[in-house]
């Protein structure tokens, strides 16, 4: 059976906790990252930004133990149910990247941070 089609390059993956549902992130996959994350059993992706593997956690210790793994019907997006270790998906220290939301035209931010990404992360350039 085929996997994800990656002939037109980066294919969406979205983060989703197993138990609840809750979309934690969407990030991106190419066929390296794909093949490490069903490897290792641990959320991989391909950073645009960066150009390069990006194993989720892999500085702050926040990874993601992928669960289950699912496919659209045209293999160009990818789910992955997840149990999110270390509290935060979001690398500015959220839970779920997902934490602003839209009430009477404001932008508000509906959630608590569980860490200070400045006291995590070595770098300033995410």
């Amino acid at each position: 059976m085929d996997g994800p089609d990656f002939s037109k390059g980066l294919v969406p993956a979205v983060a989703q906790d197993h138990e609840t549902g809750e979309v934690l992130m969407l990030a991106y996959m190419n066929e390296e990252s794909w093949r490490e994350t069903l490897r290792t059993g641990h959320a991989t992706y391909w950073t645009r930004s960066r150009q390069k593997l990006w194993r989720k956690g892999e500085e702050s210790g926040n990874f993601q133990e992928v669960v289950d793994v699912l496919i659209d019907c045209d293999r160009d997006t990818i789910v992955l149910k997840i149990r999110q270790h270390g509290g935060a998906a979001c690398h500015k220290g959220y839970r779920s990247c997902f934490f602003r939301r839209l009430v009477d035209d404001q932008w508000v931010v509906d959630d608590e941070p569980v860490f200070d990404p400045d006291a995590v992360y070595r770098k300033q350039d995410l």
